[in-house]
C-alpha cells in the first residue's frame, strides 16, 4: 500500500501567477464578486479537498517588499478581506476546510479570535487560519499606528538576523496563544438555557484568559460562545529556522516549500528538532509541502503556456514549480508522500483553470493510485486532519485533568 496523504489547495485572487489575469481562461472581471470565489470553493469542495488557503495583505501590494510593489500596473490589485470571505463560503460548501490567511502585526488578537470563532460556527466545524508574522511598510502606512517593523529580508536571507523580524514573530506567537486562550474561555455547557428558571449563562463557565505578553495583555473572555470544533486549525507557511520554530511552538499544521523530494528529510529533522525544543500541544505538527502547479494535456502545451505567461510578468516563488500533465503532478504528490509529508498543498498557476485540472484530472488520477487518504466523515477540520477535539483548559482545570 502507497504513502497516503491529504490534498489542499490555495486560492489567490486570478493564481499564482501574476500574468494569469491575462490568460483567456481567467475572470478578471470577477475576481472580487461573490460568484467568482463560490465557484472555486464549490469547485474545490466538489474535489474532496482538505481545505482551502484564502490568501490576504493588508496593502496593495500584498507581502512584498519591492519598491515599485504599490504602483505597479501588470499584477491584480484588490482583494476582498480573506476572514469574511470564508464566512460567506461557509453555508455554499459541506466539506472544505476554510483557512484564511490573518497579518498578525495589525488586527487586534480578539477581534481575530472572534471572527475565527464565528466562521467555525458558520461552517460548523471547518475553519482555520494560517497566521502571517509582521508587516510591510505600506501595511504599516496603511495603519498609521506603529512606524517600527520589518523592511525586507536581511541580506543574509536569515530571520534571525534581522530584530524586527525575530519581534514580529513573538508578537505572531502571542498572537496564536490569545486565539487558542478566547477559543477556550467558553465551556462547552456554558449557555443553560433554562426557561423555568430565566437562566441562560452560567457564568461560571465563561473564564476571563487572563494574558499578559510583550505586546499585548488581554483580561477578558470571548464574546463568541464555544464553536464547533473548540479551537480553529492553526497553521503558518515556513522556510527557514525561525518560522521553523514558530510552527512547531504554536501551529496545527505548517506549509513547508521543499526544492524537491528528496529535500523533504532535512525539513522533517529540523521541524523535529525544533518541536522537541519548544512544543508544548500534545499532537505531533503536520507537515504539508506546496507546490506550485500548471496543468494541460501534453507537457508541451504547459510549457508554452508557462512561456508566455513568464514573458508577460516573470514569477518568482518559493514553492517547486511543477509545469506539465495532470500525471506530472500526481508522480511529484507520491514522491512527496513517500518522503514523509502528511499532506501537499497545491498553488494553481491559474485560476480556476488549473483548479478546475486539479479537480477534474489530478484528483481521481491520485485517488486510483491509492495515494489520498479517503474522507473518513469526521465532522470538523481538526478531526479530518487527525487531530483530537479537546476541551477548554479551563475545564480541564477545573475537574483536576
Amino acid at each position: 500500500m502507497p504513502d497516503r496523504i491529504h490534498l489542499a489547495v490555495a486560492l489567490d485572487g486570478a493564481g499564482w501567477h501574476p500574468a494569469a489575469w491575462r490568460e483567456s481562461t481567467a475572470r478578471p472581471t470577477e475576481l472580487t464578486t461573490p460568484v467568482y470565489w463560490r465557484d472555486l470553493a464549490r469547485t474545490a469542495d466538489g474535489a474532496g479537498l482538505l481545505f482551502a488557503t484564502i490568501e490576504d495583505a493588508l496593502s496593495l501590494g500584498g507581502r512584498s517588499f519591492e519598491p515599485d510593489a504599490e504602483t505597479r500596473r501588470d499584477r491584480v490589485r484588490g482583494r476582498l478581506d480573506a476572514v469574511l470571505l470564508a464566512s460567506f463560503l461557509a453555508p455554499v460548501t459541506r466539506r472544505l476546510g476554510l483557512v484564511p490567511t490573518a497579518t498578525t502585526a495589525h488586527p487586534e488578537p480578539f477581534h481575530l479570535a472572534t471572527g475565527l470563532q464565528t466562521l467555525d460556527h458558520a461552517s460548523r466545524g471547518r475553519a482555520g487560519v494560517r497566521l502571517v508574522a509582521g508587516s510591510t511598510p505600506q501595511e504599516r502606512a496603511n495603519f498609521g499606528r506603529r512606524a517600527d517593523g520589518p523592511t525586507g529580508i536581511p541580506a543574509s536571507g536569515r530571520v534571525e538576523d534581522d530584530p524586527a523580524l525575530l519581534a514580529a514573530f513573538r508578537e505572531a506567537g502571542e498572537v496564536a496563544e490569545v486565539i487558542r486562550r478566547l477559543a477556550d474561555s467558553w465551556e462547552d455547557d456554558a449557555i443553560v438555557r433554562d426557561l423555568e428558571t430565566g437562566k441562560f449563562l452560567d457564568r461560571e463557565r465563561v473564564h476571563n484568559v487572563e494574558f499578559e505578553g510583550e505586546f499585548f495583555s488581554i483580561t477578558g473572555a470571548s464574546i463568541v460562545p464555544r464553536s464547533p470544533q473548540g479551537q480553529p486549525l492553526i497553521t503558518a507557511l515556513a522556510h527557514q529556522t525561525i518560522p521553523y520554530r514558530f510552527a512547531a511552538e504554536h501551529a496545527d499544521l505548517v506549509f513547508v516549500t521543499p526544492a524537491d523530494a528528496a529535500a523533504v528529510g532535512g525539513i522533517l529533522n529540523e521541524l523535529a528538532d525544533a518541536a522537541d525544543e519548544v512544543r508544548t500541544l500534545d499532537e505531533p505538527l503536520r507537515v504539508f509541502a506546496d507546490l506550485l502547479i500548471l496543468v494541460e494535456d501534453t507537457r508541451r502545451e504547459a510549457e508554452a503556456v508557462w512561456n508566455r505567461l513568464q514573458d508577460r510578468s516573470p514569477l518568482a516563488t518559493d514553492a517547486r514549480v511543477v509545469v506539465g500533465t495532470a500525471d506530472d503532478v500526481v508522480d511529484e504528490i507520491r514522491a512527496l508522500a513517500e518522503a514523509g509529508a502528511d499532506g501537499v498543498r497545491l498553488r494553481p498557476a491559474r485560476l480556476p483553470a488549473d483548479l478546475d485540472a486539479i479537480a477534474e484530472r489530478v484528483v481521481p488520477r491520485a485517488a486510483a493510485a491509492g495515494i489520498l487518504l479517503p474522507d473518513d466523515g469526521a465532522p470538523t477540520l481538526r478531526e479530518r486532519v487527525g487531530l483530537p477535539r479537546l476541551a477548554s483548559r479551563y475545564a480541564r482545570q477545573e475537574v483536576g485533568a
